[in-house]
């Protein structure tokens, strides 16, 4: 477990700190962090993968990214970053001192830490063997006969080595020129029949081709950390284990999971290629009004997201409560945007726009994108007034009232007396707007994926929970835990909070 790793290694933390005090009496050698600091600036070894980083026309982005800056920021120093999909040469080059350490989505092995340390884990990802939906599902080793191919030198080739002892005529190949994503659209054109993925980087896949399906797990949950050297001072390592501590701590590494992972659900595949068939035969016609309604602030696909979350991009859509067409407006609504006809298009797509900008107005200044546009987002769906709600629980609870991985947890409450009998605007189902928002997060990605952008118009920042809110397959667990129980935790909070006012 994640936790119990953190008190071992804060214990080594000290005794690496006593061990250097003692030999620093004896002679003065300039230390790994004294040489970094001195130079200006930190090597780091990643690869290039949606759950590692990535690269686009302002630099890289990506979780992997984002840790390794913050560390950098944190040292005082810049980042230099290079990049290489050959796993075997990450390693080696951190095993010879060629780079400072690597962080490069790598699980952490027996085979590995024979000649690396780890440093704290931040993430848990299970091994999938992954086939094409539509053929024959393998349900063990023993049926899978036909083409396996792997990452060369992947902690997947650790798992089939262990995996042969139990099937000796198991066999595959391994390819040290082809990335994960690479060998999921082999699966997917049919040139290889299987191929073993880790699940963060599967479940992203998943939200764009559904047609990929997971037979069944290849390891039990591993743990991902960076890479360091093990023959090197303690100086960077120990720096590195305070830095986790302390992102654990304050929350950062949480908020970097629900930024990176919070609108991944649990895969649906009906959902998904509905999803898909939608985009081919409705949006097109479609297109040009988001365009239209997109401006020069939002991204017409964001909106395109809001509108089949809405509707399924049906402009005749009604629902009990009395709200219409493709953007679901209320008659009230309507009137003050000036809408003649909620079912026209058009003008239920220009309504949404502006209705989501005069909510996103009502935001305060202080809170930034992209919590400010989940805000927003859940005030569109359950009112602005319930939304204040929820944020007044969170900070009665003494949480962060600006933050939406805190205040997603506080809007389920509005649907039980004992606490909706507390607010100024009482009763709401408060579950819905978090589903709104999880749902939205991920149909705007996968638009990201398959539509290009308005030229000229700034994509919003990838940001960032009940059974079908849950993180994909319990990635970085441990992370997502510091939440939580939303029963429990959020009650004895407040209590605490009015027994203090009182």
């Amino acid at each position: 477990m994640i936790t119990s790793f953190y008190k071992k290694l804060g214990f080594l933390a000290l005794f690496l700190l006593t061990i250097g005090g003692l030999t620093s009496c004896d002679y003065k050698q300039e230390s790994q962090l004294d040489r970094i600091k001195e130079q200006g600036y930190i090597k780091v070894y990643s690869r290039i993968s949606p759950t590692t980083m990535s690269v686009g026309e302002q630099g890289f982005s990506g979780f992997e990214y984002e840790l390794v800056k913050l560390f950098a920021e944190d040292l005082g120093v810049r980042l230099e970053i290079v990049t290489h999909n050959d796993i075997a040469k990450i390693l080696n080059e951190v095993e010879q001192g060629e780079v400072d350490f690597a962080a490069a989505g790598l699980t952490v092995t027996q085979q590995r830490q024979q000649r690396l340390r780890f440093g704290p884990p931040y993430q848990n990802i299970t091994s999938k063997l992954v086939y094409l939906k539509g053929t024959d599902r393998p349900r063990d080793f023993s049926q899978v006969d036909e083409q396996l191919t792997i990452i060369a030198n992947s902690s997947h080739s650790e798992d089939l080595y262990e995996v042969q002892k139990d099937y000796p005529e198991l066999s595959w190949t391994e390819r040290s020129d082809l990335t994960s994503q690479d060998l999921m659209d082999m699966v997917l054109s049919g040139e290889i029949t299987y191929t073993i993925v880790d699940s963060n980087e599967l479940d992203l896949m998943r939200q764009v081709q559904p047609e990929l399906a997971v037979a069944f797990s290849v390891s039990e949950p591993e743990e991902l950390a960076w890479a360091f050297n093990k023959n090197g001072d303690n100086s960077l390592f120990i720096k590195a284990i305070e830095f986790f501590s302390k992102i654990r701590e304050d929350g950062t590494l949480s908020y970097l999971v629900e930024r990176y992972y919070g609108h991944l659900s649990k895969f649906d595949y009906v959902g998904s290629r509905a999803f898909h068939r939608a985009i081919e035969s409705k949006l097109p016609e479609f297109k040009p009004y988001f365009y239209e309604a997109a401006g020069d602030d939002l991204d017409w696909r964001f909106l395109a997201a809001m509108g089949y979350q809405e509707s399924h991009w049906e402009p005749h859509a009604r629902s009990p409560t009395g709200v219409r067409g493709l953007m679901m407006l209320t008659l009230d609504t309507s009137r003050q945007l000036g809408i003649e006809n909620r079912l026209d298009p058009e003008q239920s797509i220009m309504g949404g726009a502006e209705y989501f900008r005069l909510m996103k107005d009502k935001i305060p200044e202080r809170i930034s994108d992209p919590d400010r546009t989940w805000f927003a987002l859940a005030g569109y769906n359950v009112g602005f007034g319930h939304l204040e709600d929820a944020r007044r629980l969170a900070q009665h609870a003494g949480e962060n009232p600006d933050k939406w991985l805190v205040v997603k947890k506080f809007l389920p409450l509005l649907r039980q007396k004992k606490w909706y009998s507390r607010t100024r605007f009482g009763y709401a189902r408060g579950d819905e707007p978090v589903k709104y928002v999880n749902n939205i997060r991920r149909y705007y990605q996968v638009l990201k994926k398959v539509e290009p952008p308005k030229s000229g118009n700034i994509e919003l920042e990838q940001e960032a929970n009940d059974d079908d809110i849950e993180p994909a397959e319990n990635i970085i667990e441990e992370a997502m835990d510091q939440q939580g129980d939303v029963e429990d935790g959020v009650e004895d909070n407040i209590e605490n909070s009015e027994d203090t006012e009182q």
